[in-house]
């Protein structure tokens, strides 16, 4: 019997199902008929190895995600609200000056703060509007606290902060356009 007769079959399969890498190994050529060599491959073992992730390992890294968007996440709704309260601050100031423009137009204070964009029955030289409807509102949308004639000057304008409640501190402080 031939070589080139019969296939030949090189690998094998090792313990445990592993399955084999296959290597050179020098085979007698049935081609050349003077004992040339081809090469063949030899198993040899690998460890088998499979892809993907296991469920734990996926369980660990959403964990992981969480934590992070949680302290990341809190930090950034924080600086957020602050940056909510400085804004209020400045529409205060900015409501003053709108106000300023409205008495040097007519002679007199607002009655309201609803004068600045509608006229007034009162205002004989009303160029307004002065502000928009949106501007009587604070960033977290309570309405301002207009007084005329004011504790502190011809006018008081007060932002009540975060709780829109007279009182408080940090965030739920009240500032006025005196301050």
């Amino acid at each position: 019997m031939h070589l080139y007769n019969k296939p030949q079959n090189h690998s094998c399969t090792l313990r445990h199902g592993a399955r084999a890498a296959k290597r050179p190994h020098p085979v007698p050529s049935p081609a050349s008929g003077r004992g040339g060599v081809i090469v063949a491959l030899r198993a040899t073992a690998l460890p088998h190895k499979s892809g993907g992730f296991t469920l734990i390992e996926m369980m660990a890294v959403l964990v992981l995600i969480g934590v992070v968007m949680a302290i990341v996440g809190g930090r950034v709704f924080q600086n957020f609200q602050s940056a909510q309260y400085k804004a209020g601050i400045a529409q205060v100031h900015s409501l003053e000056m709108k106000v300023q423009a409205y008495v040097l137009d007519n002679g007199s204070t607002p009655q309201t703060l609803n004068d600045l964009v509608a006229r007034p029955g009162n205002a004989t030289n009303w160029n307004g509007p002065y502000a928009k409807p949106a501007d009587l509102k604070d960033p977290f949308g309570h309405a301002f606290i207009y007084k005329s004639p004011g504790d502190h000057g011809d006018f008081d304008i007060t932002f009540l902060g975060k709780d829109g409640a007279p009182g408080g501190d940090a965030l739920n402080k009240d500032t006025g356009n005196w301050e």
